[in-house]
C-alpha cells in the first residue's frame, strides 16, 4: 500500500522539511475533536480527600486488568499520587457536570460531596462507574506523567456517561443498530 504525500506547493514531501512546529491552540483543537468521557480521579494525602477532573483515561489491559491516567506534572494531584501510590477513577454519569466543574478548579458551594471507598481509595458516588488502582508504574510524557494503574475493584451502574468534546459537554446517543462483532469483541 503507497501513501501519498502532502505537499505544500513546493514540491516538498514532509520526510524531506523539518516539521513545523505544533501551534497549542491547533493541537488543543485538534484533540478536542476526540470525544472523551469525563473521570474525577482521587486519591488521599494528609488523611484528606484529594480530587481532580481528568479526561485523559483509558483503558490498558484486559490481562492484567490496567488502566492509565494522564496527569500533567503541575498539577497539585502529581506530587499526590505520587506520594499516595494508589488512586481511583470515578466516570461520571449523564448530568454531573457540577460535580466536573468542582473537581476542575471552579468550585461549586453547595455541592453535597459523597464518596465511596473502596479499601483506601475513595471513589465518587452515584458515577456511571468507578475502578480503584494501585499506581503499578508510570512513565514520563512531556509535560504530563502517564500513571498505570493496577486495577483491585471495579464496578458498573448502567448509568449513561458524561462526555466533553470540542470543550463542551455532551451525551452518548446509540445508533439503533447494534455494533458489529469485531467492535464488540475488541478485546
Amino acid at each position: 500500500m503507497e501513501i501519498a504525500a502532502v505537499q505544500d506547493g513546493t514540491g516538498a514531501t514532509p520526510a524531506d522539511t523539518a516539521a513545523p512546529p505544533i501551534d497549542p491552540a491547533l493541537f488543543r483543537r485538534v484533540m478536542g475533536s476526540f470525544a472523551s468521557g469525563v473521570t474525577v480521579v482521587s486519591t488521599v494525602a494528609d488523611g484528606q480527600v484529594r480530587a481532580m477532573t481528568v479526561n485523559a483515561f483509558m483503558s490498558g489491559s484486559l490481562d492484567p486488568p490496567l488502566c492509565v491516567i494522564s496527569i500533567r506534572k503541575k498539577a497539585r494531584m502529581h506530587p499526590l499520587l505520587i506520594e499516595a501510590g494508589h488512586f481511583g477513577v470515578s466516570v461520571l454519569a449523564k448530568n454531573q457536570e457540577r460535580l466536573s466543574s468542582h473537581f476542575a478548579g471552579a468550585p461549586v458551594a453547595d455541592l453535597a460531596l459523597e464518596f465511596l471507598w473502596a479499601g483506601r481509595t475513595p471513589l465518587l458516588a452515584n458515577a456511571a462507574a468507578v475502578i480503584a488502582s494501585d499506581i503499578a508504574t508510570q512513565y514520563d510524557c512531556g509535560d504530563h506523567t502517564l500513571f498505570i494503574g493496577a486495577i483491585r475493584y471495579l464496578a458498573a451502574h448502567g448509568r449513561p456517561p458524561l462526555l466533553v468534546h470540542h470543550g463542551r459537554y455532551a451525551g452518548v446517543t446509540h445508533a439503533t443498530e447494534p455494533a458489529p462483532e469485531w467492535v464488540v469483541d475488541f478485546w
